[in-house]
């Protein structure tokens, strides 16, 4: 009996992956998000709404992509606990037994070995050697086990508390539209030209035109200092988290080729400007949906193409980390969201921002500027 509990414990004692980063992902997620759900309770009282709330709501994305994630990693580690107890249970079947029969033994037949008193040193030897091993294999399922509970509760809880951050984040985003379209404290450097923006708009046939024409569009006395954000040059930040699908003059699927990147990202997303900057145009623009261009030094030109919603008044120098716009598409329901966890996939970047940098009259890579992930 104890030679063969020695060699079950053999076979149960191979290297497992015990890693309680998922757990403790998914818990870190929830705890962000309640923290954005205080700061949107705190925003509507702040002095300065614009900023508290874009705050909120980049707390809200964070959480939630945080949450995601976690529960992606809980889907994937539950599987592979899962999967690890379903292989050992055989296993731990005949070990169970083992132990059970040498529970009912009587207590000195234990000690006592055919061979005689050489035979019963030896087992007994076995027996304390094996016996710790036994308690750590032991202790360690036990572990597991409570793990996968801790797991499974979290992917319970998981539908309540989507549900709550995606509600926070959508009530955060609609405040902040309406507390950027009452803002009137930002200087303005210059007053735009309706009419003549309208007839620049209609004649430019291509982006680049429209770049190299958009200086024109300022008549009379400019206001007030430019910012000047040289000495930042390569480490910006993104202005929207997502990867890069597209670099500088990479040929697309199409086989068309943009002097820009093309940066994948998630539905509604709110999008800021990296740094102080006035803001040059704002509306849609030829085939590239809405579009954004700041100007965050002289005569240098940041271009964002692909927006369903943009903010701010032209003239206008928006601060470093203002919101210039929020990203298209429809938030997926919390069902989804889990099917998905529950796949071990994750979050769908199914909207993608374009981003141009103009340096006089010519493109250049934006990787020169912006610190790309």
């Amino acid at each position: 009996m104890i030679r063969r509990a020695a060699l079950l414990f053999a076979v149960l004692a191979s290297p497992v992956w015990a890693d309680a980063s998922a757990t403790d992902a998914a818990q870190e997620a929830v705890a962000r998000l309640e923290e954005a759900s205080l700061l949107l309770s705190e925003a509507e009282s702040a002095r300065d709404q614009v900023t508290a709330l874009t705050e909120t709501v980049k707390a809200y994305e964070d959480g939630l992509i945080a949450l995601r994630d976690g529960l992606r990693r809980a889907a994937i580690r539950q599987q592979s606990l899962e999967q690890e107890l379903a292989a050992k249970s055989d296993d731990v079947s005949r070990l169970l037994g083992v132990l059970q029969s040498m529970g009912r033994a009587p207590a000195p037949l234990l000690f006592l070995h055919p061979s005689g008193p050489l035979g019963t040193a030896r087992s007994g030897m076995i027996v304390a050697d094996v016996t710790p091993a036994l308690q750590a294999e032991v202790s360690e399922l036990r572990n597991q086990l409570d793990e996968v509970a801790v797991l499974r509760s979290l992917q319970a809880n998981a539908a309540e508390t989507l549900r709550k951050g995606l509600d926070g984040a959508q009530t955060a985003r609609s405040e902040l539209s309406a507390a950027i379209s009452d803002r009137t404290d930002l200087p303005k450097r210059f007053d735009e030209d309706q009419v003549q923006m309208a007839v620049l708009i209609s004649s430019a046939e291509t982006l680049d035109a429209f770049a190299s024409s958009l200086d024109g569009t300022i008549d009379g006395d400019v206001s007030g200092e430019a910012p000047d954000a040289l000495s930042m040059r390569g480490q910006l930040p993104q202005p929207v988290p997502g990867r890069i699908l597209r670099r500088f003059n990479e040929e697309d699927l199409a086989g068309l080729v943009r002097p820009g990147v093309l940066i994948a990202t998630q539905p509604r997303m709110l999008v800021t400007s990296p740094v102080a900057a006035t803001l040059r145009f704002r509306g849609p623009l030829l085939d590239y949906g809405n579009v954004v261009i700041t100007e965050p030094a002289a005569g240098v030109l940041f271009i964002y193409a692909g927006l369903a919603e943009v903010f701010g008044t032209v003239g206008e120098v928006i601060p470093s980390g203002s919101p210039i716009g929020i990203m298209g598409g429809d938030i997926p329901l919390v069902d989804e969201i889990l099917t998905e966890m529950s796949e071990g996939t994750g979050p769908r970047a199914t909207e993608t921002l374009y981003l141009e940098v103009r340096e006089g009259q010519s493109p250049v890579d934006p990787a020169i500027w912006f610190a790309m992930e």
